[in-house]
């Protein structure tokens, strides 16, 4: 698919799922619905879209341009999670399309330890921490928080106290209420 960008060239916009993405390398890749070699996706394309992470197999749509080095990512249009192996979104509670933006609560990442699978946000205005574990980044779309990162969470009263049920990028909250 093609449509012109503001210098009147055409945008390539290519459907497919994200192969792997690491923050700590800043990169990672895209592979194409339609097949052809991997597309690179930079860590600060990622940032523009407003995320600093993305989980592996997520599904993606993308503008690329092929250049010396290959064909690389130059914006996000959108990203869904990851599907499960029947071809449903994961947790279907958590989906984008059914979360209502007046759930969500502005927060901070305290911490958050990939290898581990989890970490601590506070909402802002408490002090009080809430639980983040990796699934539900992955179910989310993401793969990663960074410490201070801003994000918009979903929080429930678990067994051991409250834990985010759904994150989004703190960009992400606002439109979906436009």
């Amino acid at each position: 698919m093609t449509e012109e960008n503001s210098t009147n060239e055409p945008k390539i916009i290519v459907t497919g799922h994200v192969k792997w993405f690491d923050p700590s390398k800043g990169f990672g890749f895209v592979v194409a619905d339609n097949g052809g070699p991997d597309i690179l996706l930079h860590a600060n394309v990622l940032r523009n879209f407003g995320q600093s992470s993305v989980a592996d197999q997520a599904g993606i749509e993308i503008v690329i341009q092929e250049t010396d080095r290959g064909i690389q990512t130059t914006e996000i249009l959108r990203i869904d999670p990851p599907l499960s192996e029947g071809g449903e979104t994961q947790n279907e509670f958590n989906r984008i399309e059914d979360l209502n933006t007046d759930d969500l609560e502005p927060a901070r990442v305290k911490w958050f330890d990939k290898a581990k699978g989890f970490g601590f946000a506070n909402v802002f205005g408490s002090a009080d921490d809430v639980f983040v574990h990796v699934e539900v980044l992955r179910r989310s779309g993401l793969a990663d928080l960074q410490p201070g990162e801003a994000i918009c969470i979903r929080v429930e009263d678990g067994e051991r106290g409250s834990m985010a049920t759904h994150v989004m990028p703190w960009d992400a909250s606002f439109e979906e209420a436009e």
